[in-house]
């Protein structure tokens, strides 16, 4: 099958998923919590704390406020705009990195939304919130505490077998994703997924945290690829848990091992190693996407690698093993295109990805599929959302599915780029 073989795909539905404490979890050893409470007076309030620390939202005389509590005091934080609020019936707090939210609903089935925020990063005396010794006694007040859910999915692709083929649970697709903190990269983290083709029924599986090899702590790391290889799970993920452009501009990749044959559920904190994926003969500052296969041949690495932040292609690596990889190739008339997926199409590997908006002109806002050369084969024909849409295409009982997210953000007005998005589903559009 060639890339000219696939149907033409159009939107079908959108799902969005969006929880502060994530239904049914419980605080994690990672920093991405949050604890919520029903409003049932004129004041409320719900706190996560630590140690010395402790960050409390608070609503009082229509009023939302943040209190930041450090071992060099007290500091109260209200926006100017959007702290003020009636008819509140939720609260929450959350911690999301070095970031922390209050939250409110205002109604039955209303959303979350954000009435103010804090950077720790910019607070005096603020523990380091990776720290596990600081994590180990995180503790939530409120009705409800757990780990922090999201405000939406991007990144999204099927959990696979090492030769490709989509993962099935009990006639389910399993999926991987970012959930959406609500400050970018660095609020976001890993999670995985269930996902019924047919009902499109979607339901949170598992969240995936790392500690990594270079530094102490515990990172929301994501834009990842679960995989079964050889009855043990795998999975590579790009280090965004604390890239910040101009304090730490710096993101590659790592592997993490899991252990099998069951695919994981629940709260998972995972050591890594580094996935040194090369970059000799280009201009490169920062690695990301990784998705993996194992062929007859070896292992196949697609990526993305980054000129600068933000100018970036993919690239191709293969090797014998992991531990020895070699540049195979890239596309390097690209300036933003990313999520490469390995995908089988008849007999030949093929490499897709998503060409963004800001590519030069004649290579914006599609789904190219290349060879393992990078030269262009075609491109898959489907809608192309807002943002920059991963194309993840998966088999189905009633036939081919593409899914993708796009940039709508949640959380209201508050907030800033990083809270997309909704996942979008896309079937053939003859059916």
């Amino acid at each position: 099958m060639s890339a000219l073989d696939l149907p033409a795909f159009a939107e079908a539905a959108r799902l969005r998923p969006v929880s502060v404490v994530q239904p049914g979890s419980t605080l994690p050893r990672a920093p991405y919590a949050a604890a919520e409470t029903d409003v049932r007076g004129p004041a409320a309030q719900a706190s996560l704390s630590s140690g010395s620390s402790v960050f409390r939202a608070t609503w009082e005389r229509g009023v939302v406020a943040l209190e930041i509590t450090t071992t060099a005091g007290t500091t109260r934080h209200v926006s100017r705009r959007h702290g003020r609020v009636s008819d509140v019936t939720s609260l929450a707090v959350s911690l999301t990195g070095p970031t922390v939210t209050a939250f409110v609903r205002t109604g039955s089935g209303a959303s979350w939304t954000a009435r103010a925020i804090v950077d720790l990063t910019q607070h005096e005396s603020a523990p380091d919130v990776h720290d596990e010794g600081w994590l180990a006694g995180l503790a939530g007040d409120g009705d409800r505490a757990g780990t922090f859910g999201q405000l939406g999915l991007r990144d999204v692709r099927a959990v696979s077998r090492a030769d490709g083929a989509a993962y099935h649970d009990d006639g389910r697709v399993l999926l991987t994703a970012t959930s959406a903190g609500p400050a970018g990269f660095r609020s976001a983290h890993n999670s995985v997924w269930s996902f019924d083709p047919e009902t499109l029924e979607l339901a949170h599986r598992a969240d995936l945290f790392f500690r990594r090899p270079e530094r102490p702590g515990v990172f929301g790391d994501h834009a990842s690829h679960l995989l079964l290889d050889d009855g043990e799970w795998l999975v590579a993920a790009s280090t965004w848990g604390d890239f910040d452009r101009h304090t730490h501009p710096r993101v590659t990749t790592t592997l993490a091992r899991l252990g099998g044959p069951a695919a994981p559920d629940g709260i998972r904190i995972l050591d890594t190693t580094p996935l040194a994926l090369p970059t000799a003969g280009l201009e490169s500052v920062g690695r990301w996407d990784p998705h993996l296969v194992r062929t007859a041949e070896g292992w196949l690495v697609a990526f993305v690698s980054a000129r600068r932040f933000f100018s970036f292609h993919p690239a191709l690596a293969a090797g014998p093993d992991l531990d020895r990889l070699s540049l195979r190739s890239a596309a390097r008339d690209r300036t933003a295109t990313e999520g490469p997926i390995l995908h089988r199409l008849g007999e030949q590997w093929r490499v897709l990805a998503s060409d963004g908006r800001d590519n030069p002109r004649g290579r914006r806002a599609a789904y190219p599929v290349f060879d393992l050369d990078f030269v262009e084969q075609g491109a898959v024909r489907a809608d192309y959302p807002s943002n920059i849409p991963w194309p993840t295409l998966i088999t189905t009982p009633s036939g081919p599915m593409l899914i993708g997210f796009d940039g709508t953000p949640a959380g209201g007005p508050l907030l800033g780029y990083g809270t997309h998005g909704d996942l979008v589903v896309q079937r053939p559009a003859s059916a």
